[in-house]
C-alpha cells in the first residue's frame, strides 16, 4: 500500500510539473518581450538608427549573459558547456580583420515546407548564401530553437535571431514579435552588415558563443 501511495504522489508531481510547464509556455506565448530596461532612451535611439551595427553595450550584455549563463550552471553542479554546444569544435583561431574562419557545417533533413526552418531556408536560399544554409540552420538552432518566441532569460534577447533588445527588428516589419519571416529578415540583414555570410556568424559564434 505504501508503495502504490509512493507511486502515486510520484506520479501527481509528474503531473503537475508538466502543467507549470505548460502555463510557463503560454506565459511565455503571450508575454512580451521584457529586459530593455537596460537601455537608455538615448541608447534606443542610436541603436534604432542603424540595427545592424556593431553596439560595444550591446557586445559586453551578450558576453554577461554567457556568463551569467555559466556562473548558474556552476551553482547548480551541471555541466560547464556552453548552452548546449555539446558537438562545438575547438574555437578557431582569429584570422586577422576578417574575424574567423569559415567553418564546414553539412545542413541537416530538409526543414518542413511552411515551418520556421523551413522559411529561413528559402528566405536565406533568396540571398544567395543557399551553400551556407548548414551555418545559418546551425547558428540558429544553438541561439534560438529556430523558436519565434524565444527570449534569453540572461540578456533579453528575442527571437529567431535572438535579436538584442528585439524592438531592432522593428527595422523589418511591425510585426517583428510574432512573424518569424520578419525575425528572419532581420536575421539576415544583421549577419549581412556585421559579419557578411552566414558561416563567418557561425565561425565568431563558435568562438565567443554569441553573435
Amino acid at each position: 500500500m505504501a508503495r502504490k501511495i509512493s507511486m502515486g504522489l510520484g506520479l501527481a508531481g509528474v503531473a503537475a510539473l508538466a502543467v507549470v510547464t505548460t502555463i510557463t509556455a503560454i506565459e511565455n506565448e503571450n508575454r512580451p518581450p521584457t529586459k530593455e530596461l537596460a537601455f537608455t532612451p538615448e541608447d534606443m535611439a542610436r541603436i534604432l538608427d542603424d540595427p545592424f551595427s556593431a553596439d560595444p553595450k550591446i557586445d559586453t550584455l551578450k558576453a554577461a549573459a554567457v556568463q551569467a549563463y555559466r556562473a548558474d550552471q556552476l551553482k547548480s553542479g551541471r555541466d560547464q558547456r556552453p548552452f548546449d554546444l555539446v558537438d562545438r569544435p575547438e574555437p578557431p583561431k582569429k584570422e586577422g580583420e576578417s574575424g574567423f574562419p569559415i567553418p564546414n557545417v553539412p545542413p541537416g533533413p530538409p526543414p518542413d515546407p511552411g515551418s520556421n526552418k523551413g522559411i529561413g531556408k528559402a528566405m536565406n536560399a533568396a540571398q544567395g548564401w543557399d551553400g551556407e544554409w548548414g551555418c545559418l540552420e546551425k547558428l540558429w538552432t544553438k541561439e534560438s530553437g529556430w523558436n519565434h518566441r524565444a527570449q534569453n532569460r540572461y540578456s533579453g534577447a528575442y527571437g529567431i535571431p535572438q535579436a538584442l533588445p528585439g524592438r531592432k527588428m522593428a527595422s523589418a516589419g511591425a510585426d517583428w514579435m510574432t512573424n518569424p519571416a520578419t525575425q528572419i529578415k532581420w536575421g539576415l540583414g544583421y549577419i549581412k552588415g556585421r559579419y557578411g555570410s552566414p558561416c563567418k556568424a557561425w565561425g565568431f559564434f563558435l568562438s565567443k558563443n554569441w553573435y
